[in-house]
């Protein structure tokens, strides 16, 4: 069983920042990615920053020059800190992870973190 605990997050005034980190635990020998997902009301989740195991990161177009994503292997922790910060950034942030087995990749999810841009 996996489990990615997410912290971070909260409410700050346009042009602020913010950071979240959200660390895995379980049965984890390997992650081959670990990010940001997040769904903002009455929209799709949509791809914020995703880290591979070999440190190469993917960003939406929206978030890149702003937001930096960064790991840790040995905790197992991925961190995003969010700069520049605007409304259209309002959303809960749900971390992502694929996890390789025996057969499959699994992907995992967590509980998600409300960030929140007032204008």
């Amino acid at each position: 069983q996996v489990q990615l605990v997410e912290s971070g997050g909260g409410l700050v005034q346009a042009g602020g920042s913010l950071s979240l980190s959200c660390a895995a635990s379980g049965n984890i020998f390997s992650i081959n990615r670990m990010g940001w997902y997040r769904q903002a009301p009455g929209k799709q989740r949509e791809l914020v920053a995703v880290l591979s195991s070999g440190g190469s990161a993917n960003y939406a177009d929206s978030v890149k020059g702003r937001f930096t994503i960064s790991g840790d292997n040995a905790k197992k922790t991925v961190y995003l800190q969010m700069n520049s910060l605007k409304p259209e950034d309002t959303a809960v942030y749900y971390c992502y992870a694929v996890v390789p087995g025996s057969l499959m990749n699994y992907e995992y999810w967590g509980q998600g973190t409300q960030v929140t841009v007032s204008s």
